[in-house]
């Protein structure tokens, strides 16, 4: 038995690795004694290093589990499930006993037939998905899910393998993030000298932009599971359908300073998780802790890591009904650590620590196989009788139709079930002229449904009643992510919720999306600019250099009134082929056109006004590296560019002193902090370029980077607390103050309560905004939109005189459409701007107080995006 060896090891990775692996040869195969299948090859026989002594980088971990596969095809299987953005390919690992792999597909039939909600045929056994490095810089995982799978087929005495082998299926998903793991360990080899050095400020600790814990398009992958953005996420959520596990580890990692996290979880817990999951959750729990105290490693629960926001990979799992979980390692972020009270972590007890998480859960369910098996059984029977509702909720396809079939499709590709009907149609008492698409209630995945589709999920009242209690004691709050998720608010589209069950044709979500329409007219083709696909349409178009006209006022042709922003393609100014082009395009996109017979209107511009614009495709560059966050920088590209259709040139924040911007129409700058990375020179640069015709768009943090100075780009202010101020107005240092007495508590917080303060930080709500309709930027908007608000960015409106409020928050009392929000918030943020534009020479600035990009889950605000980016440039010029 090893008894926390490592505590006592020496600073340097070699003598730490020593100690762990020095009690037995057998410790150097696995962290845990027992004889070994000399069959089963080494990870140091296959790649040439010992469990712990290197990062495995991806290339490496195929490379090995190949080699495991190949040795033992009677116990493992390996399956690939997706490719990354940059061509990886990701894999997972199926391991179980001989007799079980001879009839696997028995397994997965009836495990399928349980999650349906039917009774089992008897063939089942509970599966258990292990699943790694969901940030690719969290490291020891993947090394731990290696060493998992050499133990699981190679370990010969061990009970605790015979007993997982023969009672469950294992499932391990060792790289979920391999295009983020491979630029860690090329940043991590690169910067490593003649030893590892565990001091903090080493470059090999230090990780250049981006890190490594984002993929390519630089999302976090762990909040992309109902959003579905990235083909990561789009084929492990299709490969959990295949296997419907009874329990989802996630395997992270943390600071390096903590020592290890494992469920229960914290509050807050969405109320659609069962007390009978929560049990399970405290069974594995206690099986954890057992091992842990074996092996003498101290470990935390409850503290932190909740199960509310039901986009990670631990509570969306949950809400199909296993017990999913997220585990965190403190990190050494290479080979050692020195952590701050003196002790040195060295990567082998990380990945030892991570193995014997991974083992104790596999063990924890094979020893109580069949009270998972039954519960899970029970949660998703019960759904699909009516525990959750026997109604549906109803999409309607008339208002912004693409985003609502996309949103539909996005729903069926996670197992849940969705019907469309072509209209029109009635349903509840309501007509649906172009259709409906709709979610029954009753469902196996019912309480998935209700989460992600309810207008609001409450907070348990006693946990909001302990944050503002907090909060009243200058203490920070405890929520970790975002409060409102509506996925219908999300998209622009109008959710009803029906009484009854509503029928229709059932969508897979492999569907295209069909178009409307037919694309061709004696006079021009119009776009109704009024979703995302109408977008891209126009985007793809003018790439292929199809002539183009944009209204900035509705018109009414033939009885039909066409909203602002509607784009005509005259049939006149393009060739015969390129309008053949643009049906092809539309048949592709699935977007809707309208033929137009003749130019005469009986409302509105015609065609020759100066309402209208021709359009031409812009030239948009984008603020990348230090100075800008990589998240927002990382979805704005992939909204504009996988979204629309819009390529976008990334130019390095510490470059814009000296690039040459002529060529641009749009400069994009990411939420963040780029002055001091772009320098004096480079806001100069930028905004000389907006004098010159450009069109420079600012997101979140990075506004005040252009709305200082005597002469502004943005005529704003950001808002300190409601009730303080932010005066420059100060004492001279050392000199005397006013006496005051203070008589209450109350007032003694009023006198600590810094004049500069800034509102406490909002964890993330999706607010009702008001349209300015006189902006063209506001096209597709009469209605306002649904926004998300986080953080605690308030700025002060432009004055009428200089600049548009395109997109102002609602008044209090209707602000708040989904989420909680604090009292003060919510009146301190009622009539500011979240989308505003001044004019500077002859070009123009675009502000937008919070990301519109953010997670890529708000594609209702795919347009305002797109009347900046591709719309504005034609505007201004």
């Amino acid at each position: 038995m090893m008894t926390r060896p490592f505590r006592l090891c020496a600073a340097y990775l070699a003598a730490a690795f020593a100690c762990l692996t020095a009690h037995s040869a057998a410790f150097a195969q696995s962290f845990e004694e027992a004889q070994f299948d000399a069959a089963i090859p080494t990870l140091t026989e296959v790649i040439g290093h010992q469990p712990g002594e290197r990062i495995t980088s991806p290339e490496e971990t195929v490379q090995y589990l190949k080699a495991l596969a190949a040795a033992a095809p009677d116990r493992v299987r390996m399956v690939e499930y997706a490719t990354s953005w940059q061509g990886r390919k990701l894999h997972y690992l199926v391991l179980t006993a001989p007799e079980n792999m001879a009839r696997l597909g028995e397994i997965q039939a009836d495990m399928a037939n349980i999650a349906a909600g039917r009774a089992s045929n008897g063939s089942a056994l509970p599966v258990t998905w292990l699943a790694y490095s969901v940030h690719g810089n969290e490291i020891a995982s993947t090394d731990a899910a290696i060493m998992m799978a050499y133990h699981l087929i190679a370990a010969t005495d061990d009970p605790r393998v015979q007993q997982i082998m023969s009672d469950t299926i294992v499932v391990l998903d060792p790289v979920q993030n391999p295009d983020g793991r491979a630029r860690f360990v090329s940043h991590f080899r690169n910067a490593l000298g003649m030893m590892p050095i565990g001091d903090r400020q080493a470059a090999e600790h230090d990780e250049t932009w981006p890190s490594g814990r984002v993929n390519h398009y630089m999302f976090d992958l762990n909040r992309d599971w109902f959003t579905l953005s990235q083909p990561e996420t789009r084929g492990k959520v299709a490969a959990l359908q295949e296997w419907n596990p009874v329990v989802v580890a996630d395997i992270h990692e943390m600071g390096g300073d903590q020592t290890y996290f494992f469920a229960p979880a914290a509050d807050p817990v969405n109320p659609n998780i069962t007390p009978e999951q929560l049990s399970l959750y405290e069974v594995i729990g206690r099986n954890n802790a057992r091992h842990f105290d074996r092996i003498g490693e101290p470990y935390f629960t409850r503290e932190i890591f909740d199960l509310f926001y039901p986009g990670y990979g631990d509570t969306w799992n949950a809400h199909q009904g296993a017990v999913g979980m997220t585990y965190e390692q403190g990190s050494a972020r290479g080979l050692v650590w020195d952590r701050s009270d003196g002790t040195v972590l060295p990567y082998a007890a990380t990945v030892r620590n991570h193995f014997v998480a991974s083992l104790s859960t596999a063990e924890a369910v094979a020893l109580n196989a069949d009270r998972f098996l039954a519960d899970y059984a029970n949660y998703r029977r019960a759904n699909a009788n009516g525990a959750t509702g026997s109604g549906s909720y109803v999409i309607d396809l008339s208002s912004r139709r693409w985003n609502a079939e996309g949103l539909g499709r996005r729903l069926a590709a996670q197992g849940i079930e969705v019907v469309r009907r072509d209209g029109p149609v009635t349903a509840c008492g309501r007509s649906y002229p172009q259709g409906y698409i709709a979610i029954p209630q009753a469902q196996p995945a019912g309480k998935l449904v209700r989460s992600l589709l309810d207008k609001d999920t409450e907070l348990p009242r006693e946990f909001i009643v302990e944050q503002e209690k907090r909060r009243s004691q200058d203490l920070a709050h405890e929520l970790y992510d975002v409060t409102a998720w509506a996925v219908g608010a999300m998209s622009g589209v109008e959710v009803d919720l029906c009484n009854r069950a509503v029928g229709g044709q059932r969508l897979t979500g492999a569907e295209p999306i069909a178009p409307v329409g037919n694309a061709s007219g004696a006079y021009a083709v119009a776009v109704p600019w009024n979703d995302s696909g109408q977008a891209r349409l126009v985007t793809l178009a003018l790439r292929e250099g199809i002539d183009a006209r944009a209204s900035d006022e509705a018109f009414t042709k033939d009885g039909r009134t066409f909203p602002r922003g509607t784009v005509l393609f005259p049939t006149a100014m393009n060739t015969p082929e390129q309008m053949a082009r643009l049906r092809e395009l539309a048949d592709q996109v699935g977007a809707e056109t309208v033929g137009i017979a003749d130019s005469w209107v009986e409302d509105g511009p015609n065609l020759g006004s100066s309402s209208f614009v021709r359009l031409t495709l812009p030239k948009v560059a984008i603020a990348w590296d230090e100075g800008v966050s990589q998240l927002s920088a990382g979805s704005m590209r992939y909204v504009l560019e996988q979204r629309l259709g819009l390529p976008v040139v990334p130019i390095r924040t510490n470059r814009f002193g000296r690039a040459d911007l002529s060529d641009y129409d749009v400069v994009l700058v990411p939420d963040g902090s780029p002055r001091s990375a772009m320098g004096s020179g480079g806001v100069r640069n930028l905004r000389s370029f907006v004098e010159r015709g450009g069109i420079l768009v600012a997101v979140g943090n990075s506004l005040g980077a252009f709305a200082s100075g005597d002469d502004p780009l943005l005529s704003i202010q950001r808002e300190a607390a409601l009730g303080l101020s932010a005066s420059d107005d100060k004492e001279e240092a050392g000199s005397l103050t006013k006496a005051t007495e203070i008589t209450n508590e109350e007032e003694y917080r009023e006198a600590i309560a810094s004049q500069e303060a800034l509102p406490d930080t909002l964890p993330g709500a999706l607010l009702n905004t008001v349209a300015d309709k006189e902006s063209f930027l506001s096209a597709g908007y009469d209605e306002g939109a649904v926004v998300l608000a986080t953080g605690s960015l308030v700025y002060t409106p432009l004055d009428r005189a200089v600049g548009s409020n395109v997109m102002r928050f609602a008044a209090p009392g209707v602000l708040i459409e989904s989420g909680y929000v604090w009292d003060e918030n919510r009146r301190q943020l009622a009539f500011k701007p979240y989308m505003m534009a001044q004019g500077t020479g002859r070009g123009l600035t675009i502000g937008f107080a919070h990301d519109p990009s953010t997670r890529a889950y708000l594609d209702g605000l795919d347009l305002l995006i797109a009347n900046a980016v591709l719309i504005a440039p034609s505007r201004v010029r």
